[in-house]
């Protein structure tokens, strides 16, 4: 698979942060990008969508990231699923780990971070 080729859903109820990682991903040469406001959002979308990679905040109205994490993971044992978060609390960490999180990025999200992520995410 190339870069290029690569779908990525991000999902933040910020619509600034969106925009920030859609930026860093466009640099690097990702131009297919889907955008969710919520955790119910990204749920649906990833069904109907289904992203080679998503961005996921945890703290979100309507579900949280945890939570469309655990439903995705149930409908995709495959999906990649990157959580991101300002309250890195310990709790929030194994709790995506626990539900199968690809990895977890502290915000705001650094261009270096996202890179390795998806560095990662092609060699697998």
């Amino acid at each position: 698979m190339k870069i290029s080729d690569i779908t990525v859903m991000i999902c933040d109820d910020s619509p600034l942060v969106r925009k920030k990682i859609a930026e860093i991903l466009s640099k690097v040469g990702i131009n297919t990008v889907i955008n969710a406001a919520d955790g119910e959002e990204a749920v649906n979308m990833y069904k109907e969508k289904k992203p080679d990679l998503v961005f996921m905040d945890i703290v979100m109205p309507k579900k949280t990231g945890i939570d469309a994490l655990r439903e995705i993971r149930a409908a995709d044992s495959e999906a990649k699923i990157v959580m991101a978060s300002t309250v890195g609390t310990q709790s929030n960490l194994i709790a995506a780990i626990k539900e199968g999180a690809f990895e977890f990025l502290q915000k705001p999200v650094k261009e270096e971070d996202v890179l390795k992520v998806i560095n990662r995410m092609l060699k697998e």
